[in-house]
């Protein structure tokens, strides 16, 4: 079985080995075959085996009629509208049941909108979590936000076009307006924007000029929490231990007040208060 990473609009990103295993495959399970239809036609690709759809509504009951066809000695390959199966999109069902039934499972890699939105966005990328499609309710949304909001690592959603008001108005309420965000859409397509501003302002932009089309939403970790500054018993109790190592009092003290930022002459003080 064979994922294929399916262009997220611009036909151009679509790889060699796309085409490849689209003329070659048995079958292609397709998230919508008009969709893939197309997709072959402006590759100028023939697809000569077997085309079924394969989406949210249908995988339960299609899942074991593909895997049938895989452990017959088929290749199957599955493609989505955009991006790589399973994130997101139908997929991880088959390919649980392909790996139970002892059949390999590859991919062809291809673009995705979360690590294309997380580069666009300008923020930290080094550690990342992606949450996928926020619960429409929203109760269980507001709530999911505000487990969230302590999160040190970027996070990446998707959302529709007509519910990204009220995520961008909750986002902003329950990580604080001045979280620095982006709302990527449209991306790689004719119209691709890129709106880089904190929560706040991109809630309000989405009232004055809604957006449209797929959009995947970026928000910055939550900021460091500010070290606690230490107690003076604190301090004096460093400098006692680096005397107990052998270090001079007068050395201990200098050391100790430049590893924490305070005066020397007001830990100098603390020291020989002490009893």
């Amino acid at each position: 079985m064979i994922l294929l990473g399916a262009p997220l609009g611009n036909v151009g990103d679509a790889s060699t080995r796309l085409r490849e295993i689209l003329a070659s495959a048995d079958v292609v399970a397709a998230e919508d075959t008009r969709r893939l239809i197309r997709l072959a036609r402006e590759l100028d690709v023939t697809v000569p085996g077997r085309i079924v759809s394969y989406f949210e509504g249908n995988e339960q009951r299609r899942t074991p009629e593909l895997v049938d066809a895989l452990t017959g000695g088929a290749t199957v390959a599955l493609i989505t509208d955009g991006g790589m199966p399973s994130v997101s999109d139908p997929g991880f069902r088959l390919v649980r049941a392909a790996l139970d039934a002892g059949v390999p499972v590859t991919a062809a890699p291809g673009p995705s909108a979360v690590t294309t939105a997380l580069a666009l966005s300008g923020l930290p990328s080094d550690r990342f979590c992606f949450e996928g499609f926020p619960p429409r309710r929203p109760g269980e949304r507001r709530a999911l936000f505000t487990r969230l909001s302590a999160e040190p690592r970027t996070l990446v959603f998707f959302e529709a076009p007509h519910r990204v008001q009220d995520t961008l108005a909750d986002l902003a309420a329950a990580f604080g307006p001045d979280r620095p965000a982006a709302l990527c859409r449209e991306l790689t397509k004719l119209h691709e924007e890129i709106r880089r501003a904190p929560l706040g302002e991109l809630a309000s932009s989405a009232v004055e000029d809604p957006p449209r089309g797929e959009i995947t939403l970026v928000v910055a970790g939550a900021p460091a929490a500010p070290a606690a500054r230490p107690t003076a018993a604190d301090l004096v109790a460093e400098v006692a231990a680096r005397e107990a190592a052998g270090t001079p009092r007068k050395d201990a003290i200098a050391a100790v007040a430049a590893e924490r930022g305070v005066p020397r002459r007001e830990l100098y003080n603390a020291v020989h208060a002490r009893p």
